[in-house]
């Protein structure tokens, strides 16, 4: 028989072994409970790959000495669910064992997939658990998830990995040792995944010993495991000066030097939906209002990815690239934020003007909630002219000041005017008030 891998041979046979998710599995935390007081719910373990979610599943399944049957939404359909169904049946009948079902990308199920768990798990028959990568709250349906509760699993810290790392070193390569900076090289490459952590450490340290290497450094590591470790600067110095440069690229309205940097940055292994939050970053930070389109598509761009994988959904990203690239600049929002954000941390806690109040009560409106309020649909232009909405105690400010360029442009014109307009009402006031004093 083959030797099994290194992440399998590192699987954690108790829950003391398991590396990382303490807000879960800690004293007296959700998970640690359940698996204490045998009292197991059906569940879904949402999280990032590599983080633990079937060696939770396995663990709980010895821990309530339960049947373990695992099927991928993947490569599975109606008819293994079914067959997983009678052979929770039979062994229920036979050995008065309860199973427990765990369906890995559980989001890859459709909804009448979904549904056909339902009468088992109300049953009992079934303890379900699903992991998935993605948010539940859009993936599951809502008749499962109200049948099972919702953790959470983290990516794994860099301590953690390090942790993984040692057991890994002193299981299949303990006379081997390594220079910090290859640690940190594959710590990073690893980022949070445990699985590609212990696949990696394990070619490398094959690698070592078929060439009788007992000491591993940087020059080791670049020319043995180039092809493997094209994402290992995940958290150097060159990958951020890399994405520093596309930022920069796009920012300064050049699609091609965009372009080229982000193809850098993919031939170099970077994770394209990682590239995809860049992209979508700098569509908020870079071009905001002056195209909003362009949140839409880097949006839409790392949705395409997530469909159709690579090499497709690598041309939707760079679609997006080169639009932002050749959009309209503007980080007014941006600076608008910022300001904003600053000055409410500065500021005193000012209540809502009463104007301003809702009055879904007699008490409230008794209380002049929602008095003399302007419904800016009722007046011209659907605007009120003068109308306070900032606290009484508190002068107008101005965050957001648009720019000319692009859909601002036009924003900044219609600003213009309604403070004109504001400036007339005010002034059409302050004869009437004279008079009253």
């Amino acid at each position: 028989m083959p030797e099994a891998p290194l992440a399998e041979r590192l699987r954690p046979k108790t829950l003391d072994e398991v590396v990382g998710q303490s807000h879960l599995l800690g004293e007296n935390k959700p998970l640690r409970l359940a698996f204490q007081s045998g009292k197991l719910p059906s569940m879904i373990l949402w999280g990032p790959p590599g983080v633990g979610k079937t060696t939770l599943a396995r663990l709980i399944a010895n821990t309530a000495d339960a049947e373990f049957i695992p099927i991928s939404a993947v490569l599975s359909g109606i008819k293994d669910i079914r067959e997983a169904v009678e052979r929770a049946e039979l062994t229920l009948q036979q050995h008065g064992r309860k199973t427990i079902l765990f369906v890995d990308e559980v989001h890859r199920f459709n909804k009448g997939q979904q549904d056909a768990f339902l009468p088992f798990v109300e049953s009992g028959l079934i303890t379900f658990i699903g992991a998935t990568t993605e948010n539940p709250s859009f993936e599951v349906n809502s008749a499962l998830l109200s049948r099972a509760q919702v953790f959470v699993l983290n990516a794994l810290s860099e301590s953690e990995l390090n942790l993984l790392l040692d057991r890994a070193h002193a299981l299949v390569a303990s006379h081997v040792t390594l220079t910090d900076e290859v640690r940190e090289q594959v710590l990073a490459y690893a980022d949070g995944d445990a699985r590609r952590l212990l696949n990696f450490a394990e070619s490398l340290f094959n690698a070592a010993q078929n060439a009788k290497v007992t000491h591993i450094d940087d020059a080791f590591l670049q020319t043995t495991m180039s092809s493997k470790m094209r994402r290992f600067d995940k958290g150097g110095e060159a990958f951020y000066d890399q994405i520093s440069a596309l930022h920069k690229s796009v920012r300064g309205s050049n699609p091609d030097a965009a372009l080229y940097w982000f193809l850098r940055m993919l031939d170099g292994g970077a994770d394209p939906l990682y590239m995809g939050r860049r992209i979508v970053r700098m569509a908020i930070e870079d071009i905001g209002l002056a195209d909003p389109r362009a949140q839409t598509m880097a949006l839409e761009a790392c949705q395409i990815y997530e469909r159709l994988g690579s090499p497709e959904g690598e041309l939707a990203l760079s679609n997006a690239v080169l639009y932002l690239a050749v959009a309209p600049k503007s980080n007014a929002s941006y600076n608008a934020y910022n300001l904003g954000k600053s000055f409410v941390n500065n500021d005193k806690s000012r209540p809502v003007p009463l104007h301003l109040r809702n009055a879904p009560t007699k008490l409230m409106k008794s209380l002049n909630y929602g008095k003399d309020y302007r419904y800016a649909h009722n007046e011209e232009d659907a605007y009120a002219a003068g109308e306070q909405y900032f606290p009484d105690d508190m002068p107008a400010q101005q965050f957001y000041m648009p720019t000319p360029r692009g859909l601002e442009g036009k924003i900044s014109e219609k600003l213009k005017r309604l403070k004109e307009l504001d400036q007339a009402a005010l002034k059409s006031k302050k004869p009437e008030n004279k008079a009253k004093e």
